[in-house]
């Protein structure tokens, strides 16, 4: 049993991630999923008020709410799968989660990326609305993303990945976690590899 967490600020590359694992017949479960059925479910849009809702469900249900959400989806798919990524873990307290309920078959994954570079692929993937369209500031998510404790998650990320090179260097890198785990990016000393350096020509990648 494996189950990878990414976490990431918007326009990291956490779709990218989890589309390579759903390439390699690894099931995702996205936890922005969760929120946007409740959105849904509340009569709300969306694409404009994903945030509002994600806020509203750890107010009236605690810090954990969606992490909790997520657990039987999980489990349910580890029933006939070895992996199970779980994308858009969001603070520290929903890692505890699933730290605690698998262990040391949990591997957590930061990617990571300039604000720049994720604003040119939130801008280019064209699907939540702008701010002109009452939609949420790439700034404006980041403050409230951070206000959930993500900062804190990322720093207890298991391997980190700068995803600033290119779109096929990203996916050998996320194909080697979900290939090795968290060892896919040790070397033989035990101590990380170094991030190849960017390409003047990098190709921009997307995620929720």
């Amino acid at each position: 049993m494996h189950v990878i967490g990414t976490v990431g600020l918007p326009g990291s590359g956490k779709g990218e991630a989890a589309t390579v694992a759903r390439e390699h017949g690894i099931p995702v479960v996205t936890m922005g999923d969760v929120v946007r059925q409740e959105t849904a479910d509340r009569g709300l849009d969306p694409t404009k008020d994903h945030g509002k809702v994600a806020q509203a469900l750890r107010d009236e249900n605690g810090p954990t709410a969606i992490a909790e959400r997520s657990l039987p989806m999980i489990e349910d798919r580890l029933e006939d799968h070895d992996t199970v990524l779980v994308d858009g873990i969001r603070s520290d307290t929903e890692v505890d989660i699933f730290e605690e309920r698998f262990g040391e078959a949990f591997t957590l994954v930061s990617i990571e990326a300039p604000f720049e570079v994720r604003a040119e692929r939130i801008d280019a993937r064209g699907r939540d609305a702008s701010e002109d369209d009452g939609g949420e500031g790439l700034a404006a998510r980041d403050e409230r993303e951070r206000g959930f404790g993500m900062d804190d998650a990322m720093d207890r990320a298991d391997v980190v990945v700068e995803n600033t090179d290119s779109l096929e260097a990203f996916h050998e890198r996320i194909e080697a976690i979900i290939r090795e785990g968290g060892a896919a990016t040790d070397g033989d000393d035990g101590e990380p590899e170094s991030e190849p350096e960017p390409t003047p020509d990098s190709v921009s990648n997307t995620d929720p």
